[in-house]
């Protein structure tokens, strides 16, 4: 994890407009979300890991132990069920919720976080650079 661990802001951000939409996300919140540029900081507390995810349109904390399933409310307001695990060196978390599925791959290319979100065939990078 301590590659991860840190605060990072958006620097870049690819087809988030596609990704969200796929998620079922309203258009007047997708096109809100597209000009927010969050602040994500990564921490640890034991076995628990911690992202806070701030920007101007809305906030949010997930607190977790890897690869233990755990409830989370997402900022776009969909409960799911939710499982981060570490594999090759990313940060894999697998949201689930009414028969579907979305995946955000996060890793550290080059200092930065790059998030790679996955719905279908929709794919969104989001590029961070550390504070």
């Amino acid at each position: 994890m301590e590659p991860f661990l840190g605060t990072w802001e958006l620097e870049s951000s690819e087809k988030f407009n596609e990704y969200l939409e796929e998620l079922g996300v309203n258009i007047l919140i997708r096109k809100a979300a597209e000009l927010a540029k969050p602040r994500v900081t990564v921490s640890m507390d034991g076995d628990r890991v911690k992202i806070q995810t701030e920007s101007t349109l809305k906030n949010s904390e997930i607190s977790f132990e890897l690869g233990k399933e755990f409830d989370e409310n997402t900022a776009d307001d969909r409960h799911v069920k939710s499982i981060v695990t570490l594999d090759s060196g990313s940060m894999v978390h697998v949201q689930k919720w009414l028969d579907k599925e979305t995946t955000i791959k996060r890793k550290i290319v080059d200092g930065k976080m790059v998030a790679e979100c996955t719905m279908n065939n929709i794919v969104s990078t989001r590029t961070y650079q550390k504070v």
